[in-house]
């Protein structure tokens, strides 16, 4: 039986996703979680093969929620399911540690199939997101001089969060906040935030990237 922990912030695709993994006879549901934080305290308790996680999630973000997983409990598979097939994402995801990453608009089976492939120490990945890995690979990556805390750091600037909400989003200090602009603003070639976010422009980074 295949332990799997699901965590989505809406209530749902939350409700819908649990019992269509509920429906099946290999899968077991061990857990749900609204939030990243939460998602990682559950993996903890329950030890899942598998921890299906969106990305988009209020406080800790799915991929700060990865990394903590795939440090903390290497016997867990995180699978991503979300909405998002740009570049940042999924680099951002599979370098926190995801084993793969699937959209939210697949079939059921499919679904289900990328759970047992996660648990079987695969890599399930959507056909959009293979290609945007396989262009990644051919095109120099803009945001290659950074690591993926300061790409983080560069995303929620382009939200246009400031730092004290960026610190609070990130579980760290402002001065650590400060730290990482000052590495992010020096690798990149600017001095503020608003020639970050004209760079950002005319290197295709969307501000919901």
């Amino acid at each position: 039986m295949i332990r799997v922990v699901l965590a989505d912030d809406h209530g749902v695709i939350r409700d819908g996703l649990g019992r269509l993994i509920e429906a099946l006879e290999d899968i077991e549901l061990v857990g749900t979680a609204a939030d990243g934080a939460e998602a990682v305290r559950l993996s903890r308790e329950a030890a899942p093969d598998v921890v299906v996680m969106d990305l988009d999630m209020p406080g800790v973000d799915g991929i700060e929620a990865t990394r903590r997983i795939t440090a903390e409990q290497p016997g867990t598979a995180v699978l991503v399911l979300t909405s998002f097939s740009d570049r940042g994402r999924i680099m951002g995801a599979l370098e926190a540690g995801a084993c793969g990453y699937l959209l939210k608009d697949a079939a059921s089976a499919d679904v289900a199939e990328g759970i047992r492939a996660a648990a079987r120490g695969e890599s399930p990945l959507d056909p959009r997101a293979a290609r945007t890995i396989l262009n990644a690979r051919a095109e120099p990556d803009p945001l290659a001089g950074l690591s993926p805390r300061e790409r983080e750091v560069l995303e929620l600037l382009l939200e246009g969060l400031p730092n004290k909400l960026i610190a609070r989003r990130l579980e760290i200090s402002e001065k650590t906040v400060k730290s990482h602009l000052t590495q992010v603003f020096r690798a990149i070639g600017v001095t503020d935030r608003t020639q970050a976010a004209l760079w950002a422009e005319r290197h295709g980074l969307r501000r919901d990237s």
